[in-house]
């Protein structure tokens, strides 16, 4: 029997099973304050990250695993395992991607690197389907190809708790910050092919919830999905108001709130509060 080793990276959330899961590793991405180095997930929380925000002089950069870490990890498990899938957030927000795929070059051990399009949450979906469907039999090949079919069928909108954060942190253009920072309009982000772009721009945040919710609820009607992922930055109870509502609207439906962790929190700021879920994930 083939054995194989998972591996994601810190931007995933990691539910228990996940944690206690004996074939999967997590890889950490590198966030910079003003010259000092944490490794996300280990050494700093969303909550310490907030706060020492509030007194960077410098802005916050963050930065993906490199090619020699992924290339250590690879080589260790090669000891105990014949392959290696990882499964990363998109490529178009960070190079952790690419890092693993030049590092799977670098071994002997096989390597499949699949590109999320995602992160957080939606993504962790992603592993979990991938765990689930190998365990049950399926081969390699059909695992990825219907990991694939189920990542396009992602909807994702986050209203932005810090526009500044973000067009600091080169995810947003400078004339989109300006327009809503002098409008006072709230953008509606979505992922389009794994890059975050604006979905429509709406005058107040409540306007913008309520777009949000439409959305969910079209997708909802005509897919009849089993669960949604509320993602927010570090504030639970903002998250708790959204879920509640789902669940009076929608009595059948699972609803996880995931919190986004310190690489997402730089660039996107501790009030940001998104709703995510897969049409074809039944």
């Amino acid at each position: 029997m083939v054995k194989t080793a998972w591996v994601t990276d810190s931007t995933s959330y990691l539910d228990d099973e996940l944690r206690n899961h004996p074939d999967l590793y997590t890889i950490p991405l590198t966030i910079l304050l003003d010259g000092e180095e944490f490794s996300d997930g280990i050494d700093l929380t969303p909550a310490q990250l907030f706060e020492k925000l509030k007194q960077q002089k410098n802005p916050p950069t963050t930065s993906q695993p490199s090619v020699g870490a992924f290339q250590t990890l690879y080589e260790q498990l090669a000891n105990d395992y014949d392959r290696i899938v990882a499964v990363l957030l998109s490529g178009k927000l960070s190079g952790t991607v690419s890092s693993s795929e030049q590092a799977a070059k670098l071994v002997e051990i096989p390597v499949t690197t699949f590109d999320s399009n995602i992160l957080t949450y939606p993504m962790t979906a992603l592993l979990k389907k991938g765990m689930e469907l190998l365990e049950a039999g399926h081969s390699l090949d059909s695992v990825i190809e219907q990991m694939e079919k189920i990542k396009g069928t992602n909807e994702t909108y986050v209203l932005i708790g810090s526009l500044e954060q973000l067009h600091r942190g080169g995810r947003m253009s400078g004339v989109q910050f300006f327009l809503g920072s002098l409008l006072n309009v709230k953008p509606i982000i979505t992922f389009e092919d794994g890059a975050l772009t604006v979905k429509e721009k709406v005058r107040s945040e409540k306007k913008a919830k309520e777009k949000i919710f439409d959305y969910f609820r079209l997708s909802y009607e005509k897919h009849q999905f089993k669960e949604v992922y509320i993602l927010y930055g570090l504030h639970l109870d903002h998250a708790k108001v959204w879920e509640a509502e789902l669940k009076e609207q929608f009595p059948l439906l699972k609803v996880i709130c995931c919190p986004l962790g310190a690489v997402i929190g730089v660039h996107a700021g501790e009030n940001t509060l998104g709703i995510s879920w897969h049409n074809g994930l039944n």
